[in-house]
């Protein structure tokens, strides 16, 4: 377990030791991708917040199905929470989707 924690701490610090050249200058008329970069950082973003709103919507659902299998008396009230979690975890998604669209200028 602790070989493993190292080699981890060791690819993560050469990865970031590795991106200081990432900052250096451009040369003089080289061309300047830092806009194409901003778009496919924006979509990758925009496709781990999505991807994590259907793990945590899939999530939500699943503890509502089981607490109303568990006790279904209470399934008004366990369908009023499920249908805010759900409308909260949506809303992140889209206030996601919003940034991008206002980082890459549409």
């Amino acid at each position: 377990m602790k070989k493993n924690m190292m080699r981890v701490a060791m690819s993560l610090m050469a990865v970031l030791f590795s991106a200081m050249t990432a900052m250096a200058q451009t040369p003089e008329g080289g061309s300047d991708n830092s806009k194409g970069l901003g778009y496919l950082a924006a979509g990758v973003g925009f496709a781990i917040a999505a991807g994590l709103c259907g793990l945590g919507q899939g999530r939500v659902a699943s503890a509502a199905c089981e607490g109303m299998a568990r006790n279904p008396s209470a399934y008004n009230r366990i369908q009023l929470a499920l249908i805010l979690g759900l409308a909260f975890i949506e809303t992140l998604v889209i206030f996601t989707f919003v940034v991008v669209l206002i980082k890459v200028g549409v």
